[in-house]
């Protein structure tokens, strides 16, 4: 609790003594004194600039009568339109603290009320507390009010002032009226704080915290960004701070280290400091860390522990089509690429090699025909799910047609099929059998022409021809594509062993009319392609 100093007492006792001095306490100020041709209002206003001592002047006193105040050395009063400035600075006019600057009337009217003032003034550079005002009222006058409002004890008004900020001024302002004609005399006293000498001691408590921030999933082929923040979030300092944390099996930093450590030094109180790295996975997988940041003052922290998940996406790819197909048939092909992993497979593509010898080539909407290749780019597959798409070629030759796809996306490792489809023509023989001559008179020769034409697109083979002669008719000769040979009423062709598609085959036979009628040239074709014969055949009418 802080002892208030009475400066009444004090001042009594310094007067008393003739010994006091403030040399001890601050340095000592020239007193001034009133040089010819100043004027009281002069001396005030320079004696106001600083709480030093100054010559004592008589206030000035009402026409009516004088009454002479009490001469002290360490009061200046100063007339200045009507009214007298009584300044004085406490605890000691050498060196006070706090200066008094009171306004009074010169002259009041009996029974008139009237105001005056008292001006309080911080000297210093710091804040006081506990300041007791305490204004002495004559017996002649009578109060009316004070702003701010006193505490009247007695014949005294108190002010209890809680503190006065640096070079701070408050205002008291005091209302009454004389009751009998007399000279006033108000007196004011100032109760200052003691200032005492004080050393500081600082308490501090410092105390560290560390957080680590991480992605909680990230695929295999990511880098995994990792931040740490350590703070002082107590007082003081703290001196070499590190953070360090050793990495589970499977990370690693991309220099390939299993450790990471930060020198964040020095802490001040409120400070904070911020690292990061970038690790990498070896394998997927559930990783779970923590990080730990010490000091050499034996504070330690551990950091709230991360997870990360580390995936990949797999795909799965498939081809669905026809072992076979003939040329100039169409072949579909389904292709069905699947996310069969529990993250999303991100920029999944999907590519099909067309191969060589085919046309009329037909795909599902949203594949782009690149060189050789069709392109479907079906951006994230989400876990579990599946994009189909259907193409057909239309083959040009026959052989094995070999077709593959291929799927990829971020972060997966690429998948590929292929199919195999066997492509064969179709042999399609058409044969037709003419007589050149008819009718044919009796003794005279009857010309066949025989015509076999591949229509397929496969080649056919071992064409072989037989005609059946009547006996109306006798063999004379044969000729075409293969030789011919009569056995009886037949005449066989041998075996002829391709015919290409769009390929033509012709064989004549010529015969001699023995008797009249309406006979007929039989014609049987047999190829390997064939399940059973064709036959044909064609009129001709003889005449005597």
């Amino acid at each position: 609790m802080k002892r208030p100093l009475s400066i009444s007492a004090l001042v009594l006792a310094f007067a008393l003594s003739g010994s006091f001095s403030c040399e001890s306490w601050v340095r000592r100020q020239t007193s001034q004194k009133a040089e010819p041709g100043l004027s009281a209002s002069d001396l005030f206003r320079q004696q106001s600039r600083a709480p030093v001592a100054v010559p004592a002047a008589q206030p000035v006193p009402p026409p009516t009568r004088t009454v002479p105040a009490p001469a002290r050395s360490d009061m200046v009063a100063v007339r200045d339109a009507g009214a007298s400035v009584v300044s004085r600075a406490y605890p000691w006019p050498e060196c006070g603290i706090v200066r008094v600057d009171k306004t009074m009337p010169n002259e009041v009217g009996l029974n008139k009320s009237f105001k005056y003032t008292i001006d309080l003034t911080n000297l210093t550079e710091t804040t006081l507390p506990d300041i007791i005002i305490t204004e002495e009222l004559p017996g002649h006058f009578r109060f009316m009010s004070a702003v701010p409002t006193a505490r009247e004890d007695g014949n005294k008004l108190v002010w209890e002032i809680a503190s006065l900020g640096p070079k701070a001024t408050r205002q008291f302002t005091v209302s009454g009226m004389a009751t009998y004609i007399d000279a006033l005399n108000h007196c004011t006293t100032v109760i200052t704080p003691v200032i005492p000498a004080c050393a500081s001691v600082l308490v501090i408590q410092p105390e560290l915290k560390l957080t680590k921030t991480a992605p909680a999933e990230v695929l295999l082929c990511d880098l995994i960004p990792v931040r740490y923040m350590v703070s002082n979030t107590g007082t003081g300092s703290i001196q070499n701070v590190k953070i360090a944390e050793n990495l589970p099996a499977g990370l690693r930093t991309t220099e390939g280290r299993g450790e990471l450590v930060f020198d964040a030094g020095t802490l001040m109180a409120g400070q904070s400091r911020q690292f990061s790295a970038e690790l990498r996975a070896t394998q997927t997988g559930r990783y779970v860390s923590k990080a730990a940041a010490t000091s050499t003052t034996g504070l330690s922290v551990e950091s709230a522990a991360t997870t990360t998940t580390v995936g990949m996406p797999v795909l799965s790819i498939s081809k669905t089509g026809p072992d076979r197909q003939y040329i100039g048939r169409p072949i579909a092909y389904e292709i069905t690429v699947t996310n069969k992993s529990d993250v999303s497979a991100k920029n999944t593509v999907l590519e099909e090699t067309i191969p060589d010898g085919v046309d009329s080539v037909k795909a599902t909407a949203g594949g782009k025909l690149s060189g050789s290749k069709l392109i479907w780019e079906f951006g994230t597959l989400e876990p579990t799910a599946s994009r189909e798409v259907r193409i057909s070629y239309v083959p040009t030759k026959a052989g094995v047609l070999v077709n593959s796809a291929s799927a990829t996306a971020y972060c997966a490792t690429a998948v590929n099929t292929s199919m195999r489809t066997s492509v064969t023509g179709i042999s399609a023989l058409l044969m037709e059998v003419v007589d050149v001559e008819d009718p044919v008179r009796v003794g005279s020769y009857a010309t066949y022409v025989i015509r076999v034409e591949n229509q397929g697109s496969a080649t056919a083979t071992n064409v072989r021809i037989a005609a059946i002669l009547e006996d109306n008719v006798r063999y004379i000769s044969s000729a075409g594509a293969t030789a011919g040979a009569r056995e009886g009423q037949t005449v066989r062709f041998f075996p002829l062993g391709t015919l290409a598609p769009k390929a033509k085959a012709a064989w004549r036979v010529v015969v001699q009319a023995e008797r009249p009628g309406d006979v007929r040239f039989k014609i049987i074709m047999q190829a390997d392609q064939l399940t059973r014969p064709v036959e044909e055949t064609e009129s001709t009418h003889l005449y005597e």
